[in-house]
C-alpha cells in the first residue's frame, strides 16, 4: 500500500476529509487524521491499520495501556484516541438518552444516590424529552437560600430547553422530602412559569430508591 506521502494529494486522509467530509473516510483514514504522523519505520497509515485492528478486537475494554502496546503509539497519541472516543461516546449517548419517568431519572443519576454529601442536579431536556445536559448545581446541605433559581435555570435557558428536572440525594437514606425540599420545589415552580421552561419533576435519590414530586402530584 502507498505511503501517505506517495498518494495523490486529494486522496490523502486529511485532504480527502476537507474535500469530501469525514463520512467519506475509511476507519484507518480517520485514525490517520487523528494521529497526524507515524514513527520511523512505520508510517501513519500502517500505524492506523494496527490501531483499527485493536479497536475491532477489543473496543469495549480499550485502555491506555493496550494502546501504548502498539509500536509507534506513545501516551500522547494513545490519549488522543481515548479522548476522541470518550467525547464521541458522551455526545452519542446524550442524543439517545430520553427521560419519560422518575425511574429514568433514577437510572440516569443512580451514581449520586449513595454520595456522602448532598448533590443538587439538573437535567435539561428538549421538546422530545431527550437529555441535553446533566449538571451539578450545588454540593452541600440544601436550603432555599443556597439553591437559587438563577443557578438552576441559567444553563437551561442557554440550552433552549423545553423542560427541566431537578434532583438531589439524601445521604440519610430517607425518602421523605424535607420542608426545605418542598419550599425549593415551590419556588422553582414559580420561576419555571416565568421563564417558560417546564419544571417536570423533582426527584429525591437514595440507595433504596427514589421519591418523585411529580408522581406524588406535587407538581
Amino acid at each position: 500500500m502507498k505511503r501517505v506521502t506517495d498518494m495523490y494529494e486529494k486522496d490523502r486522509p486529511r485532504e480527502k476529509l476537507m474535500h469530501k467530509g469525514a463520512a467519506a473516510l475509511k476507519n484507518e483514514e480517520l485514525l490517520a487524521v487523528l494521529l497526524g504522523s507515524g514513527v520511523q519505520g512505520k508510517d501513519v497509515r500502517k500505524l492506523s491499520r494496527e490501531v483499527v485492528a485493536l479497536l475491532e478486537e477489543d473496543f469495549g475494554r480499550l485502555t491506555l495501556e493496550k494502546l501504548c502496546a502498539v509500536h509507534g503509539l506513545g501516551p500522547a497519541k494513545a490519549s488522543q484516541i481515548l479522548a476522541a472516543i470518550e467525547l464521541s461516546r458522551r455526545f452519542l449517548l446524550k442524543q439517545n438518552r430520553k427521560i419519560t419517568s422518575a425511574a429514568d431519572v433514577y437510572d440516569e443519576l443512580r451514581s449520586y444516590a449513595d454520595r456522602a454529601q448532598e448533590y443538587f442536579l439538573t437535567i435539561s431536556l428538549d421538546g422530545a424529552s431527550h437529555i441535553i445536559e446533566v449538571r451539578t448545581v450545588f454540593i452541600g446541605t440544601l436550603n432555599q437560600s443556597l439553591v437559587h433559581p438563577r443557578e438552576v435555570f441559567a444553563d437551561a435557558i442557554c440550552d433552549r430547553a423545553a423542560g427541566i428536572i431537578v434532583a438531589h440525594n439524601h445521604p440519610s437514606g430517607t425518602l421523605t422530602p424535607s420542608r426545605a425540599d418542598i419550599q425549593i420545589t415551590e419556588r422553582l415552580k414559580e420561576v419555571a412559569k416565568l421563564v417558560g421552561i417546564e419544571l417536570l419533576d423533582h426527584v429525591i435519590l437514595t440507595r433504596a430508591g427514589y421519591y418523585s414530586f411529580s408522581d406524588e402530584g406535587l407538581l
